[in-house]
């Protein structure tokens, strides 16, 4: 199972636009020192990687809506800097979603070993059962958060075509044609089966993997072979 870290130079850092058109000499020498400049840039920084590393946390634990207030006691900072680094929660969830993203999305794009379009599938069952797991209480949270969410609902509505396209990506021409098998395929390796088998039947990894798996050579043999 992946785990999720959060490294906090992947965070972009909180920028205030501090340039004006002129600078009086007295403006001048009333200017910090670029070592103390450098300091609270720093200091910002980590205020924002601790922001979204306690949301990580808090919805990793469990918790499906976590609220500013919660975020910044876990965080250790105060609400005010929380909405100082994020304008509301729906851009800390789309800071949290880019960050899980650029750590699972290589392991399910990884170029296929297998050359059949059969063994191919039974590849991507077994990434994305990694991938799935790893996000499971991200995803739960933000499923359930996208309906008073415009970023989430597109955020949704994009994985869903993701998951679609990189199984069409793969079926031979014949099996596209065939809208019945080609769509029955896409059951075992979405992302609601997954979630299906391991939190709400609560089955344990091994168990959910040989529901999944069992499914899904249930559809291919039900294909005739080419």
């Amino acid at each position: 199972v992946l785990s999720l870290r959060l490294d906090a130079r992947a965070v972009a850092p909180y920028s205030n636009d501090m340039t004006a058109p002129r600078l009086s000499a007295l403006s001048r020498a009333a200017a910090p020192p670029p070592d103390a400049i450098d300091g609270r840039r720093e200091r910002s920084r980590a205020s924002r990687a601790r922001i979204v590393a306690a949301m990580l946390d808090l919805v990793g634990k469990g918790e499906v809506n976590p609220s500013a207030a919660q975020v910044a006691h876990a965080a250790q900072v105060g609400l005010r800097t929380v909405f100082r680094h994020f304008d509301d929660m729906d851009s800390l969830y789309q800071e949290m979603s880019q960050l899980i993203e650029a750590q699972v999305m290589p392991i399910a794009l990884e170029p296929f070993v297998a050359t059949h379009w059969r063994d191919r599938l039974r590849e991507m069952a077994e990434r994305r059962m990694r991938v799935f797991d790893a996000i499971l209480p991200y995803r739960i949270s933000a499923n359930i958060k996208r309906f008073h969410s415009d970023f989430l609902m597109r955020d949704y509505r994009r994985m869903l075509r993701l998951e679609s396209d990189t199984i069409e990506a793969i079926l031979p021409p014949q099996l596209l044609a065939d809208r019945v098998h080609a769509q029955a395929i896409g059951v075992p390796l979405s992302f609601q089966c997954w979630r299906l088998l391991r939190h709400d039947q609560a089955l344990d990894f091994a168990a959910a993997r040989a529901v999944l798996l069992a499914l899904l050579e249930a559809v291919l043999a039900s294909i005739p072979n080419e």
